[in-house]
């Protein structure tokens, strides 16, 4: 085989066989493949796609391009989710002791942000002493212990994807379906929980602006986890304003904490407990959906989630003192950012919000750049609220840099008008 006649045949809008995507996949793992080579192949499947197979067969070949965890010696099922990233997203940090605490086994590998806000890892680097790195063993052997454990995803697993990931990232590749879903079930499959809920985010927000677009990519990465032979949900959930009402990481550590404890945003609490209720089921501990929901609330309210989250914090490394007025976490200088209309929030551009916690620090522009743990803001208004004249909308956590461009980033995405107006939350799921 030949890379340039592989090239040719992805440009032509032919089919790559599973042959020739291990060839390609090997290839440029080893660094037998330069990455112009592979920087043609990407922007010919940009504009030729690949058929479902060819995803299916992208996503094993980047997973068997390194380790694979064997998460057998924990006993039942192991559960895990991934979102497909949006603003404001804390579930992970909500979602993982919530389950745990009712006897799921939640094994989770979680990744650094590229972008609006920093990833689930950076959020708990938040926290003082929380270790992101374990070892293989002592990953697992906490999971057994404690049901939990969140770490930062190792080097070894799916190496190829951080390859071609840094690749597309620089070749306006990036927004390419079959590309998106190679790149995160090569990683979930190599993780290797039993149970795995997608949540696709659509909106403003992200990767996937209408709903047509998130159901391709929820149907595709659904299909790849099944031919790999597990169980796999997708939850399309919208990302038309931020989730929650905190952006930045050591803020979304505190809405965590006050979600964990029965005080959390309703749209939060509403896609978490959607998820867990999936995971419950499919870890055999539930057998109905709505009482799993009931379950989990209770759990939240009852304080037993909460609890679960300072044992995950302390098992690896984490001041559980720090956390008894989490306030402390964040900057102590602050903007208050103010609404020049009144009326009724009629749209926020998610997305505009995110690059205001970036531009205070809260992100990453490039991968190199350092994250400020402690910047970011708290958006008091959400689609339907009524704001007045000169009320704070916003409050921003800031150090020096970037005030002035994150309040007009604000003021410019939030729409006001005359009509409340509501949005529906979660809009589909996919088996």
């Amino acid at each position: 085989m030949h890379i340039v006649d592989l090239i040719t045949k992805k440009r032509d809008g032919k089919a790559l066989s599973k042959e020739e995507i291990e060839f390609i996949i090997k290839g440029y793992t080893k660094g037998q493949i330069p990455d112009y080579q592979i920087s043609a192949l990407l922007m010919a499947i940009y504009f030729q796609n690949m058929n479902d197979e060819e995803s299916t067969y992208l996503a094993l070949a980047m997973r068997d391009s390194g380790d694979s965890i064997d998460l057998s010696e924990i006993p039942g099922i192991k559960v895990d989710k991934h979102s497909t990233g949006g603003v404001g997203d804390k579930v992970t940090l909500v979602l993982g002791p919530l389950l745990a605490s009712l006897g799921a086994k939640f094994a989770k590998m979680s990744g650094r942000g590229l972008g609006h806000t920093g990833g689930t890892i950076d959020k708990l680097e938040s926290i003082p002493g929380y270790q992101v790195v374990l070892d293989v063993n002592d990953f697992i052997k906490q999971v057994k212990d404690i049901g939990i454990a969140i770490v930062g995803q190792s080097g070894d697993v799916a190496p190829a994807d951080k390859k071609l990931y840094a690749l597309r990232d620089v070749t306006a590749t990036v927004d390419c379906i079959p590309l998106i879903a190679g790149s995160i079930m090569s990683k979930k499959l190599a993780s290797g929980a039993d149970a795995i809920v997608l949540d696709v985010k659509v909106g403003h927000g992200a990767f996937m602006k209408t709903e047509e677009e998130a159901v391709k990519l929820a149907q595709l990465m659904v299909g790849i986890g099944k031919l790999a032979g597990k169980k796999v949900t997708a939850i399309l959930t919208g990302m038309d304003e931020p989730l929650g009402h905190k952006i930045g990481n050591a803020l979304e550590v505190y809405e965590a904490i006050e979600t964990l404890n029965g005080e959390g945003p309703k749209d939060l609490v509403d896609v978490t407990v959607e998820i867990g209720a999936h995971l419950l089921l499919d870890a055999q501990i539930e057998t109905d959906f709505e009482v799993a929901k009931i379950k989990l609330q209770e759990a939240l309210q009852n304080g037993t989630a909460y609890k679960k989250f300072l044992e995950l914090v302390e098992a690896q490394g984490g001041d559980v003192s720090s956390l008894d007025d989490p306030s402390l976490l964040l900057s102590k200088k602050t903007v208050e950012v103010l609404s020049e209309k009144e009326g009724f929030i009629m749209d926020i551009d998610a997305l505009d919000i995110g690059k205001a916690a970036m531009r205070l620090g809260a992100g990453r522009e490039i991968k190199e750049d350092k994250v400020d743990l402690d910047v970011g803001l708290d958006l008091h208004k959400k689609i339907g609220s009524h704001v007045k004249k000169g009320e704070s909308i916003a409050t921003l956590y800031v150090r020096q840099k970037g005030i002035e461009e994150a309040r007009q980033l604000i003021l410019n995405a939030i729409t006001i008008g005359e009509e409340e107006k509501k949005i529906v939350l979660i809009k589909q799921t996919i088996k």
